[in-house]
């Protein structure tokens, strides 16, 4: 069966990944803070896909949509981990949240979703 993301553009298929992963974690008991987090210029500008709360927990998603888990599971380079970490640390402080924080992947792959917790 094809995937109902195939014919849209990569934006598009993002944004409706997004949406499911948001979905996921609702039904995981999360409470989603923000969605498409974006930093001011002085931290290279990086964009958190999600950031949601559970209790003393907060975590920071970053959102692939690929064919398979083996693409998922590679999907954040280096430079780009560095970026989304300094975005976190930003918001932590913008915030002054003193709880728990970690940083997980949610992989859209076809019609299943794969999370990795403490990705980055």
């Amino acid at each position: 069966m094809q995937s109902p993301m195939r014919s849209r553009t990569s934006y598009k298929t993002g944004l409706v990944s997004e949406f499911y992963a948001r979905l996921y974690l609702r039904l995981h008991g999360f409470h989603i803070v923000a969605s498409r987090y974006v930093t001011g210029r002085h931290t290279h500008r990086a964009e958190i896909d999600i950031i949601a709360r559970r209790g003393n927990l907060l975590i920071f998603v970053e959102v692939k949509h690929r064919p398979s888990f083996e693409n998922v599971s590679t999907a954040v380079t280096a430079a780009q981990a560095a970026r989304l970490r300094r975005a976190a640390e930003t918001y932590i402080m913008r915030t002054g949240w003193t709880g728990d924080s970690r940083f997980d992947m949610i992989g859209i792959c076809g019609f299943r979703i794969y999370w990795i917790k403490n990705a980055i």
